[in-house]
């Protein structure tokens, strides 16, 4: 892990595309302004997680629904 030390009005680039702003600092609170291209998704780690998690939770289902309709019940297969 980069361990970077930043005041305020300060910046880090990532890449060549990817501008994070150090916008504010209070007590033990940063504020982050992030510029990116739109392709690049952005999110707090907290709802990444969700994020990751509702997609693995949508491929088992769209996979139990296609084996399913193929004849097959996942778990009772000998």
């Amino acid at each position: 892990m980069l361990v970077l030390s930043r005041h305020k009005d300060e910046s880090i680039m990532i890449g060549e595309n990817v501008e994070i702003i150090i916008v504010d600092v209070r007590g033990n609170k940063v504020r982050l302004g992030i510029t990116a291209p739109k392709d690049v998704s952005v999110h707090r780690k907290e709802v990444y997680k969700t994020i990751q998690r509702e997609k693995t939770t949508k491929n088992h289902q769209r996979k139990r629904r296609t084996h399913e309709s193929q004849g097959y019940k996942l778990g009772n297969n000998i």
